[in-house]
């Protein structure tokens, strides 16, 4: 009982987590850009280790918007405009990690930065940080499910690329890039692998089973509970395939 009460709202953030990824993660895949939402995760993570790096933390939302909204928009641009666009969105991946690498690399703690970017630790997430991501993610699947089908052309490709900058500025910030790539699309293959359920519904059961015995594992053994989030949804998904 006492864990739960500590714990509640890093189960309910890592729920929260898989229902906004879920939502792009099967739409990211049934285009083939896999790469997106990695890519504009690192571009993203550059505003945080700018913010870390030179203004002591601050400016630290805005910054990784303006980044994640830049990534997106030029993402847009290249799905018409870009042959080969799988391997554009690589490099800018590429560039990504390569420009934070160069930004913490005067840092006495870089390593560490870089690790928390890549993979931070939710277990012990707060109340108020709970409630700061419930207003975002609620919004953004609103629009997704009301606004989104009823779009067309540039201006479709153009609102799903900003929503995901929008859930990406925060779920980074919360979870790690990696984290997000792993929800994004771990619980979205599984589904779509399957046949007999709905992609969307699969994909939601599915990836909070998963992150929910991560966090029990985590809390546990006393693992990096970022990574043990990465390993154990992936490798859920890859043996899902085996079935």
């Amino acid at each position: 009982m006492q864990l739960i009460i500590l714990l509640w709202p890093a189960f309910v953030l890592a729920i929260l987590l898989v229902y906004i990824h879920a939502i792009f993660g099967v739409e990211i895949i049934k285009r083939g850009v896999i790469f997106t939402d990695l890519a504009i995760g690192q571009i993203a993570a550059i505003g945080m280790a700018l913010s870390v790096a030179f203004l002591g933390g601050a400016y630290q939302t805005p910054l990784t918007l303006l980044f994640a909204t830049f990534a997106a928009l030029l993402i847009t641009w290249a799905t018409k405009r870009v042959q080969n666009v799988e391997a554009f969105i690589g490099l800018l991946y590429a560039l990504g990690i390569s420009s934070i690498m160069l930004i913490l690399a005067k840092s006495a703690e870089g390593m560490e930065l870089f690790s928390k970017l890549s993979a931070a630790d939710i277990l012990f997430t707060s109340e108020q940080d709970l409630l700061l991501d419930a207003s975002i993610y609620i919004p953004i699947s609103l629009v997704m499910f009301f606004v989104y089908p009823r779009t067309k052309g540039l201006l479709k490709e153009l609102l799903f690329f900003i929503m995901l900058a929008f859930t990406v500025t925060s779920s980074v910030q919360s979870a790690g890039v990696l984290v997000v790539f792993a929800l994004l699309i771990a619980p979205a293959y599984a589904a779509i692998i399957q046949k007999r359920f709905p992609l969307l519904a699969f994909a939601w059961v599915f990836g909070m089973l998963s992150i929910i015995v991560a966090l029990f594992v985590s809390y546990h053994f006393d693992l990096p509970t970022g990574y043990t989030i990465i390993f154990i949804t992936i490798l859920a998904a890859l043996l899902s395939t085996l079935s």
